[in-house]
């Protein structure tokens, strides 16, 4: 499977599988905030040192302040990405469910650990017959949420036979009052988060695992002794220090999520869901449309899964929506 089908971003293969395509490129299809956080200046000691403990601290703090969780139930993490790909090494469970669809490492991580998968809309209903169960919240790529008492409800359930109700938050920035990380550190409950995504700067490589400390402790011990880099520590500090930034990035997203979808429902997309870092559209041709929009040098994001969905990121720039919406509405 080509990379962009696993997770988009990969604007190389798409500039070399559309050669003729206009330039410049639009990358419209990894839900990243198009408008990153601007203090990321960094100092010189931040690359020829080491990092520090306490910078480690310090960014710890200030994250677990911004997200609502005690600091002492979080550690830092190179992405959330790698810690997909690490859990398998800290628990395991048997029988696994997770919410379909969703992020496609969730389910080839267990599946290559042995584990059985079951994929399905519906992994809090099978909470009963699983060891552990997986939901992203809010889900990407349909924006789902879930009300926190049920998840509440299934973690329960999951501990009471020694299982892990396993919930990624890579979008939670977006939302917080939907956020399980409040209830984190509790037993049978892990959560991953992205800081990458809402503040724009993938680049930087920085999550958390918000966990009961075995699990945290057991997960450090696979991350080793400088597990984020300097820069990263310096950065992400600053930025979840930022509320007024964080607040008004709410705020501005959510305006543009809306001015996308009267650019996409204008030209006969269905609008079914996402956030308001990506909208997710039905359409009858979604590899159709997917072309029409690379040779227009637009990059969305399509699925190995479906034939009529896609998922449309927020154009950065006004020359950007316009070019969008020349491309849906062309017939070329």
């Amino acid at each position: 499977m080509s990379d962009d089908l696993i997770h988009g971003g990969a604007l190389d293969q798409i500039r070399t599988a559309f050669p003729s395509a206009s330039e410049p490129w639009i990358d419209l299809s990894t839900g990243i905030n198009p408008w990153p956080y601007p203090n990321i200046t960094i100092s010189e000691a931040t690359l020829v040192q080491l990092p520090t403990q306490s910078a480690q601290e310090a960014c710890r703090e200030v994250m677990a302040s911004a997200i609502g969780v005690k600091p002492d139930a979080l550690l830092l993490a190179p992405g959330s990405e790698l810690l997909i790909r690490l859990l398998p090494n800290v628990i395991r469970p048997q029988r696994i469910a997770i919410l379909s669809p969703t992020y496609g490492d969730h389910a080839a991580v267990w599946e290559r650990a042995g584990v059985e998968v079951i994929e399905t809309d519906d992994p809090l209903g099978l909470v009963a017959t699983v060891d552990a169960a997986v939901v992203t919240h809010p889900n990407n790529p349909d924006g789902r949420v879930f009300d926190r008492e049920m998840l509440e409800a299934a973690r329960r359930d999951l501990l009471s036979r020694g299982g892990w109700l396993i919930i990624d938050e890579a979008y939670a920035d977006l939302m917080l009052t939907h956020s399980m990380s409040p209830r984190g550190g509790a037993d049978g409950l892990i959560i991953l988060r992205s800081f990458g995504k809402f503040f724009g700067l993938p680049g930087l490589r920085l999550g958390a695992l918000i966990a009961p400390q075995p699990i945290r402790d057991e997960m450090a011990w696979h991350l080793g002794c400088w597990p984020i880099s300097g820069p990263a520590l310096d950065i992400a500090t600053r930025a979840y220090a930022d509320y007024d930034w964080q607040s008004r990035t709410r705020t501005n997203l959510s305006k543009a999520a809306a001015q996308l979808d009267i650019i996409l429902k204008a030209s006969g997309l269905d609008v079914i869901g996402g956030t308001s870092l990506y909208r997710f559209v039905k359409v009858p041709d979604a590899d159709g449309l997917f072309e029409r929009l690379a040779r227009a040098g637009i990059y969305v994001r399509r699925f190995g899964w479906s034939p009529s969905h896609l998922r449309i990121g927020l154009p950065p720039t006004v020359e950007a929506a316009s070019r969008l919406k020349a491309a849906l509405n062309s017939s070329v």
